[in-house]
């Protein structure tokens, strides 16, 4: 069956909705936005190989210097900068949590899914931080992971429950 153009549009809303979800941050070292909501909530609606292009979309637009990025910054530098292993850690998050989202209809399962993609884009992220701002783990933990954790399971919670009403008014 042919997708059509209307999955085109779909990946490049979700793109958008992701850098509005970016550019509602509070500076930080690391800024606290709702990104991470945004590829939640396009790996909910789009699945895994979609949400995964939807993501890949924004930080396309946001490489070649778009600012879409939090604080609405752009351009290779962000990716190359300090935070920049945690928006490629995007990638890995919608990979992770689509597929499982697309397999298993279980909240619970979804949920688990989420959380393992988060922690791979924290470890990503992580590493990257370290190396780019020569920073200790444990260093770079307590400013770029810690902090976001609640946050994160709270947009998790937010993207499960609405996802599914979202998902089913697109169809």
């Amino acid at each position: 069956r042919s997708r059509g153009l209307g999955d085109v549009y779909k990946r490049q809303v979700f793109a958008v909705i992701m850098a509005i979800c970016s550019w509602i941050s509070i500076p930080a070292t690391v800024p606290f936005t709702l990104q991470t909501f945004g590829v939640f909530i396009a790996a909910g609606v789009l699945g895994g190989k979609r949400g995964t292009l939807s993501v890949l979309v924004f930080i396309l637009l946001g490489a070649v210097g778009i600012p879409v990025f939090a604080n609405f910054s752009g351009g290779i530098g962000v990716l190359a900068g300090p935070t920049g292993g945690y928006i490629i850690g995007f990638i890995a998050m919608a990979i992770i949590a689509g597929l499982v989202i697309d397999h298993f209809h279980q909240p619970w399962l979804q949920l688990i899914g989420m959380i393992v993609g988060t922690i791979i884009c924290y470890v990503l992220g992580t590493a990257w931080f370290c190396f780019e701002a020569k920073s200790t783990v444990s260093g770079a933990l307590s400013i770029c992971v810690f902090p976001f954790i609640p946050g994160d399971l709270i947009k998790m919670v937010i993207a499960m429950l609405i996802g599914p009403a979202i998902k089913k008014r697109l169809r």
